[in-house]
């Protein structure tokens, strides 16, 4: 009885934020009688780039039950979905461009979004300084480097340097409670890292 109360209200408070989500017309056409789908459509709109597996257990749903609404959200045109390496992730439809779902999708991998984070705060931060921020190896950050570089996020041509930083902030700004702590203090200092020079 705990679990199915503890999924109630999980659904609830995320189908409260769906219905200040633009998803709220089709996410209510998907639903019936079902308050899935307008907690997928509030999940979706504060967790942008979600996989598959952490939508679901984040929502406490059953894996089949979680791929029937999702279905019926995508036939729908409610949400999108980007297939990101291993995982398919989800986000509302026609809200993002592709670089940024590809940038979300990296966003919400622990090392690369430490790299990224760490390059917004000190755009000189060298490899040596991406890997302690990450706790990482050098190895694994020359990997990752390799691969925000090839989908045109990450310039190695003289050091590192995200690419499109002002896109790469407003995502990790706009959705930062969703990216943990590290992204969180990025977002209070974010103002500091801006500078408007006319």
């Amino acid at each position: 009885m705990g679990i199915d109360e503890s999924k109630r209200a999980t659904l609830r408070r995320f189908a409260a934020v769906g219905a200040a989500s633009p998803l709220v017309g089709l996410a209510d056409e998907a639903a019936g009688e079902s308050d899935v789908p307008g907690a997928i459509g509030g999940y979706l709109t504060t967790t942008p780039g979600a996989h598959f597996s952490k939508l679901r257990d984040d929502l406490q749903l059953g894996t089949g039950e979680a791929q029937h609404h999702l279905r019926r959200l995508v036939d729908a045109g409610a949400v999108e979905s980007y297939r990101d390496g291993d995982y398919r992730r989800f986000y509302p439809a026609g809200e993002f461009a592709d670089l940024e779902k590809i940038t979300l999708g990296y966003l919400r991998r622990e090392t690369p979004r430490s790299m990224l984070v760490t390059l917004l705060r000190d755009p000189d931060a060298d490899g040596a300084a991406l890997a302690d921020a990450a706790d990482v190896s050098r190895g694994t950050i020359s990997k990752y480097a390799a691969e925000l570089e090839g989908v045109g996020l990450l310039s190695r041509d003289d050091g590192y340097a995200i690419t499109q930083p002002e896109m790469v902030l407003v995502l990790v700004v706009r959705y930062a409670d969703s990216f943990g702590d590290a992204a969180a203090a990025l977002a209070r200092e974010a103002d500091a890292l801006v500078a408007y020079d006319p």
